[in-house]
């Protein structure tokens, strides 16, 4: 009359047992802190788990295993920061950066400042609309004939100093001078 199988009306759902799964899960997401849910699905059906990937998920967020989506960007910045060196003597220590502004007009300029971190002496100023890895090598190869090389360099990842110009400079002279930067 319904039309439904005999199998289905005395159908007993089985338990499954979670508990060594989500073990497993946990102990993964210990040693691999950055691996997602999908990294962990694939891990166990590799190690031979015949499971879903449904299941899987439904066990990652019960277990509150989930990856924030955005890190914090002053957390992340600081877990990788380097103790300051104590500094001793002038050019131990070097910073460069760049400063932008405009003139009256609207015309925009950048000021590629060098700054001894001992002295707290500005060894160079160099003014102009646009700089290129090339013009930051000049002003560095003109300091290095002034006082001689820094045994360090702190900049931060501008486009100016990750280019490939200063780059192959930068590898040139430290690897023969010994300096790191």
């Amino acid at each position: 009359m319904v039309r439904q199988s005999r199998a289905g009306w005395y159908y007993q759902p089985k338990e499954k047992d979670d508990a060594p799964l989500l073990r497993r899960m946990e102990e993964i997401a210990a040693t691999r802190v950055r691996y997602g849910f999908w990294r962990i699905y694939v891990l166990l059906r590799r190690e031979g788990w015949l499971i879903n990937h449904k299941r899987v998920y439904r066990l990652y967020r019960q277990a509150g295993l989930n990856l924030r989506r955005k890190r914090p960007r002053r957390r992340k910045a600081a877990a990788h920061r380097l103790e300051r060196v104590v500094l001793a003597a002038p050019n131990q220590c070097w910073s460069m950066d760049f400063v932008a502004d405009a003139l009256f007009d609207g015309r925009r300029f950048r000021a590629l400042t060098v700054v001894d971190n001992f002295t707290k002496e500005c060894l160079a100023i160099e003014v102009d609309a646009q700089f290129k890895g090339k013009d930051v090598v000049a002003v560095m190869e003109r300091l290095k004939h002034q006082r001689g090389l820094s045994q360090r360099i702190q900049t931060d990842n501008g486009s100016e100093f990750i280019s490939l110009a200063l780059a192959l400079n930068q590898n040139a002279e430290f690897s023969s001078s010994g300096r790191t930067s």
